[in-house]
């Protein structure tokens, strides 16, 4: 049997990480400003990481949702406390889609509604609903074609409020990004975010905030919106909550109620997913990563800015996107296999995307700007 051919790939075969430092079979070392998509949020091979989920393995890594899972309490005291969000209820599943597709069904149960808006340029994931919600028709399979979720342009106010309009017992939900990760790091504004508040609370629709990539601390806050200042009736997470191990959650405010069997999952909230997700947010409030994110963050934006080359530069803390005069393949390419440093490409041809892990340090940081400035140079602009 062969893999099925659906992901382009260097010719790169990793072998050992740690920290923001990647080594291949070769013996080459990198440095990651990539941070597997954003998922690497404490650095490869924490020790704290590999010794809580060692020690875990071997009591237990497996029980399904039909016992008590203790740690499932304990992970949802820790994200509460870090988060801000100490009444809200925890949901456990197994990936950032599958959260996704659980916050736009439990809007529509929660409110008897169908629809739900999205926003150009979104990405929500490849499962059923949460496809149909991802602006991109070369992903949306035929199956997946639903005219329950309606597109408004991303930031714009006045057309989200004719869409309110237009069907006012209809919107189960509204779900956006803080910050659109896949079009090229593209913010939500404020003034968006807090729209998006009042009209769901007018209309009586859910406000679901997907942080599966701007989530975990990346931003300097634990959930990227809520630099707007309001807050959201179901947050989606992922990526960076568990350091790569596959594990999704979504967090949900207090009006709204459970019943038994509305969500369900075999192997969402497992004795090693939250082990593992534990020791992330221990690591996190230990070493003040979300600090260091916002802080050497807004260095390197300001660093990036100064470069005259670069045509702008968007988004917040260990979330950059870097837009160049021109297509940035080969620039990215000849980052990785010249000067060893990952980065990554958006839907945005223009738009270097850097996410690397909220512990990177100063120096780690220099290198990479050094890097870039460097191959801009030999840029044929």
């Amino acid at each position: 049997m062969k893999l099925f051919d659906v992901y382009p790939v260097y010719d790169i075969d990793l072998q050992r990480a740690e920290g923001a430092w990647l080594w291949d079979t070769e013996g080459n070392k990198y440095l990651d400003m990539y941070g597997g998509h954003a998922v690497i949020s404490i650095g490869h091979t924490h020790p704290h990481y590999v010794k809580t989920i060692s020690e875990q393995l071997s009591r237990i890594g497996f029980y399904s949702n039909s016992v008590i899972i203790g740690l499932q309490h304990t992970l949802a005291e820790k994200l509460g406390e870090l988060s801000g969000k100490t009444d809200y209820q925890l949901f456990l599943c197994n990936s950032g889609a599958e959260a996704n597709e659980n916050a736009m069904k439990l809007a529509s149960f929660h409110t008897g509604r169908s629809k739900i808006i999205a926003f150009t340029g979104a990405f929500h994931g490849r499962t059923s609903l949460a496809v149909a919600a991802t602006d991109n028709p070369k992903i949306v399979a035929p199956v997946n074609e639903t005219d329950h979720v309606i597109f408004s342009p991303m930031n714009d106010v006045e057309a989200l409020e004719k869409v309110f309009e237009q069907h006012p017992d209809e919107i189960a939900g509204v779900i956006v990004e803080g910050i659109q990760g896949v079009a090229g790091i593209v913010p939500a504004t404020s003034e968006f975010l807090r729209a998006i508040r009042s009209l769901c609370d007018r209309y009586g629709a859910v406000y679901i905030a997907d942080a599966v990539q701007c989530g975990c601390g990346r931003t300097g806050k634990y959930y990227s919106h809520d630099w707007a200042g309001v807050n959201a009736d179901i947050y989606s997470m992922a990526k960076g909550i568990a350091n790569g191990f596959p594990i999704g959650a979504i967090s949900i405010a207090p009006h709204i109620a459970p019943k038994y069997g509305m969500l369900g999952t075999t192997f969402g909230g497992n004795h090693l997913a939250c082990a593992a997700a534990i020791a992330v947010t221990d690591v996190i409030c230990e070493e003040n990563l979300m600090e260091n994110a916002a802080l050497l963050g807004q260095y390197l934006i300001d660093e990036l800015r100064k470069i005259p080359e670069v045509k702008e530069v968007r988004g917040r803390g260990m979330m950059i996107g870097i837009e160049l005069p021109f297509d940035t393949a080969s620039l990215r390419k000849r980052m990785l296999f010249d000067e060893h440093v990952f980065v990554s490409g958006s839907g945005n041809k223009n738009t270097v995307r850097i996410l690397p892990p909220l512990n990177l340090t100063r120096e780690q940081a220099d290198i990479f700007l050094t890097s870039f400035r460097k191959q801009l140079a030999d840029s044929e602009l």
